[in-house]
């Protein structure tokens, strides 16, 4: 099977450019159109110089391909902002895409595998069980695709969020590839500061982060204070559990001295009571932290209903007032089925064609 041109970093693109008998100016010119550009027509350029398009010529379909995902179907969201797409790999998956526009940016959240191993009760693509991990290049065609999306409203993609469809560290290479060639300076330039991967406490990820001092930002999905609170609706802390996960964040604060964000997801008489909040800021105690309290998006495969308003402020004031900043989430795209692989969920209800 024909490689992706996206899945190679600039310097693996050069050397096969080099390779080939090409002056390495050409693989800046091909880097910047795959990229920058977002280009998904290479031949249609004109400004490519009779080298690099007799390369183009002899190996796109042969040798090399590109990872330009078509749409299977979209959701604008009432509110104009939040647009959710669910996107066709080659292989007939699909994985859900959303460009979500706040006043003055636009964040996008991608997905990193088919499916997902995890199985946290109450997500959906948890439900769904996992399938494959994404390859860097359909991880970066996202990312393109919101350029894309964007552009054509004279927006720009300044944010980008890994918590989508999938466990990110699970995919740990992949993964670090792709944000390597997405924060690269020379194509999309998304600042390893506005990049935020988002984990259920994949333990040796964590700690490979904090040896290789990692600049993007962690987010840990936390939602329980014990082990059995937390092993009830994460099953992966049965193999992580809260007490190591804790360990890791400790060196991972240690080596890199960044702070970690900690999502709590908010189910009324699960984990929403003042209790629940006093022992989370015991246990956050002595890390730099950052709480994001996200209303539940319910599921037909979770029982769990979202806490209601005021339980979701008295929560948030015990965290502020025990000196860990604190947010509420806000509810974005509930109307597009935003959660994490709620879009798919729903057509395999409705019974239409899945892959997953």
């Amino acid at each position: 099977m024909p490689t992706s041109l996206h899945d190679l970093t600039f310097d693996e693109l050069r050397e096969r450019i080099v390779r080939d008998g090409l002056r390495p100016a050409h693989s800046a010119r091909l880097w910047n159109a795959l990229h920058l550009r977002a280009d998904t027509d290479l031949l249609a350029r004109t400004d490519f110089l009779p080298p690099l398009r007799r390369w183009l010529e002899a190996n796109l379909g042969t040798e090399f391909h590109l990872d330009v995902l078509p749409i299977a179907t979209q959701t604008p969201s009432g509110d104009g902002l939040t647009r959710k797409y669910l996107l066709k790999l080659q292989d007939g998956q699909e994985i859900e895409t959303v460009v979500m526009g706040y006043p003055g940016r636009h964040t996008t959240c991608v997905s990193t595998q088919a499916g997902c191993a995890m199985g946290c009760v109450f997500c959906a693509t948890g439900q769904m069980g996992f399938v494959r991990h994404l390859r860097p290049g359909e991880i970066v065609a996202q990312v393109l695709h919101a350029q894309r999306v964007l552009r054509q409203h004279g927006g720009r993609l300044r944010n980008l969020v890994l918590m989508g469809m999938g466990e990110p560290l699970h995919n740990y290479d992949n993964v670090m590839k792709a944000l390597g060639m997405i924060s690269d300076t020379r194509g999309a330039n998304i600042g390893p500061s506005k990049i935020s991967i988002s984990t259920v406490g994949v333990v040796p990820g964590i700690l490979r982060m904090a040896e290789e001092g990692s600049h993007y930002n962690l987010a840990v999905s936390l939602h329980g204070s014990t082990e059995a609170e937390r092993a009830a609706l994460i099953p992966a802390n049965q193999r992580w559990p809260l007490s190591e996960l804790i360990a890791a964040c400790h060196t991972y604060g240690e080596k890199t001295g960044r702070k970690i964000f900690f999502a709590w997801t908010l189910i009324a008489g699960v984990n929403d009571t003042p209790e629940h909040a006093q022992r989370l800021a015991a246990l956050l105690s002595g890390i730099r932290a950052h709480v994001n309290l996200i209303p539940l998006n319910e599921t037909a495969g979770y029982e769990g209903r979202e806490s209601i308003e005021t339980t979701g402020e008295v929560f948030h004031r015990i965290i502020q007032d025990a000196g860990i900043p604190c947010t509420i989430r806000q509810r974005r795209g509930i109307d597009v089925a935003a959660g994490c692989g709620q879009l798919k969920a729903e057509r395999r209800k409705r019974g239409e064609k899945s892959t997953l």
